[in-house]
């Protein structure tokens, strides 16, 4: 992965390789602006003294992750092909599904004090309104994280332009492929209401004893605790004696595997793409940077084309016009959306009583949970050097996840505050470097 510089201004510079910063960072003339991703800032040099050659980012948004590339272009005037370099890759992990899951238990708490301290009051009903261009909190996250990406590379390197997958699914199609026409407003329930529609699907019985002329119950296959959705494939019927034993297992965990195959897959990754794509150009726009969308299609043409393997990052390389690359990077940065910490100060149990308490203090010692350390241990149990995220604790003896991976899981710490040095402040994300699998056959190179 290169480096990037930035001039004793900190305006960007041409990134360089790693061993053109080690060199830099001996000599004196450099020092560490930033650890992720690692930035230089040179001390003798301006920008304007220099030759800057500009970088180009591309993006592939999606749902759960998305990808950016930072490539130089090179165009040859011989055949007008634009050769693409990858030299930078950041794949950013979204934090939507745990925002949407605070938001619910927020909703949970409200609901409970209006109900208990406020249960005479006249209902309330049209008193808000929402702006146009309005996403829900999960959804707007997805958008907010990918541009603050932006304009942080903007920082740190020459952009001088930016291509964007602007991907639209057909959810119609992904379940019917043959579907067309008048198909589209014909549905599963045409004619039907949604508890009618099971009682004919399923019988008028339980799906599970088979029990008839009893009451009967909607019921999820697969429970929406799990990761189920509301879609009527995912419904059946149920006694109360069945749903209640059953609670929040799976129907395949219950013992009937043949009622797991009614359940279709949910759409919510595809829906939160549809609706976020316009709303992310429209800000990256705003950048007054030449924007380049490029449809999916398009990308896994490029990718099948030029033989390179699927990732988020190397989905991001294949944006738009494409006519060759290549990948002068080994490792990929990751960085896995967090959050700042929270307001909340307990910690509720499964009944919303509190169960623990949080100190309004949030630095101890000159730290703060989630900032990026460097512990030299002199003697004991974790004698060594360890790098990785911390959490803070009032007693001084901090915890710290660390990089190095045994037995499939990250090596966790117990340190004392005063053999760590603050290496980065936190921003959020939790980073580590994985390494890049480069295609092993690139055309027109």
């Amino acid at each position: 992965m290169y480096v990037f510089v930035v001039d004793k201004h900190k305006k960007p510079l041409t990134p360089c390789r790693p061993k053109r910063a080690r060199g830099l960072l001996r000599s004196g003339r450099a020092v560490v602006a930033r650890r992720y991703p690692f930035t230089i800032r040179i001390k003798d040099r301006m920008a304007e003294e220099s030759v800057v050659k500009p970088v180009r980012v591309k993006i592939d948004p999606g749902s759960r992750y998305t990808g950016i590339a930072v490539v130089r272009e090179n165009e040859n005037p011989e055949d007008g092909e634009t050769k693409q370099r990858l030299i930078a890759g950041i794949e950013i992990e979204h934090r939507g599904k745990s925002i949407q899951e605070a938001m619910t238990k927020r909703a949970n708490y409200r609901r409970r004090r209006r109900s208990a301290n406020t249960r005479y009051r006249k209902p309330r009903f049209d008193n808000r309104t929402r702006p146009e261009g309005w996403l829900p909190p999960s959804l707007k996250h997805r958008v907010d994280t990918t541009i603050s990406w932006v304009e942080r590379l903007m920082k740190i390197a020459p952009v001088q332009g930016i291509s964007v997958e602007s991907v639209r699914f057909d959810t119609q199609k992904l379940n019917n492929p043959e579907i067309s026409g008048v198909e589209y407003q014909q549905g599963e329930l045409l004619g039907y209401e949604v508890r009618e529609y099971l009682l004919e699907k399923w019988g008028r019985k339980c799906a599970y004893c088979g029990a008839e002329d009893v009451p009967l119950e909607v019921e999820h296959i697969v429970p929406k605790a799990r990761g189920g959705s509301n879609r009527v494939s995912n419904l059946t019927l149920a006694c109360r004696g069945c749903n209640q034993k059953k609670g929040s297992c799976t129907a395949e965990e219950f013992g009937f595997p043949e009622l797991a195959k009614h359940a279709q897959k949910p759409l919510r990754d595809a829906a939160a793409v549809n609706a976020t794509r316009n709303a992310l150009v429209r800000e990256l726009s705003s950048f007054g940077l030449p924007v380049e969308t490029g449809t999916g299609g398009r990308t896994k043409y490029n990718r099948m084309r030029l033989g390179i393997p699927k990732s988020h990052v190397f989905d991001a390389l294949c944006v738009g016009k494409v006519d060759a690359v290549s990948v002068d990077t080994e490792s990929l940065l990751h960085a896995k959306g967090s959050g700042r910490g929270q307001y909340a100060r307990t910690h509720p149990d499964k009944y919303g009583f509190p169960r623990a308490y949080l100190p309004r203090q949030k630095q101890f010692f000159g730290f703060a949970t989630g900032d990026m350390v460097r512990a030299d241990v002199p003697k004991g149990k974790y004698q060594g050097t360890w790098t990785g995220r911390v959490s803070v604790r009032k007693t001084g003896w901090f915890h710290i996840v660390t990089d190095v991976v045994c037995e499939g899981k990250r090596k966790n710490v117990n340190v004392k505050w005063d053999t760590c040095t603050a290496i980065q402040r936190n921003d959020g994300y939790g980073y580590r470097h994985e390494k890049s699998k480069p295609p092993k056959f690139l055309p027109h190179l």
